[in-house]
């Protein structure tokens, strides 16, 4: 019993270092195509302002929420694998 409590916290550590380095790169990835968007084509008004504007559309977007699934698809995974290891 105690082998699979410490097994799940360091699967969850694990999945919660790989969201935290995914989120992040995805946000530095926004950030950046947003710079590059004002600086070609806009380069009118606060370019600050249009930056905050696309992160703050960018937090509330689907794609951050899939990111989730760093946590969602491997549990269910494995999930599945004892399941069929001991039920099928």
């Amino acid at each position: 019993m105690f082998a699979a409590i410490r097994m799940t916290v360091i699967v969850f550590l694990i999945l919660t270092a790989v969201y935290v380095v995914i989120s992040l790169y995805s946000r530095w990835v926004r950030y950046g195509k947003l710079k590059r968007r004002w600086d070609t084509e806009i380069k009118q008004g606060d370019r600050d302002a249009y930056i905050r504007e696309g992160m703050a559309q960018y937090d509330s977007s689907l794609r951050k929420k899939l990111i989730l699934g760093v946590y969602i698809l491997p549990l269910a995974v494995v999930g599945f694998l004892i399941y069929a290891t001991n039920f099928m």
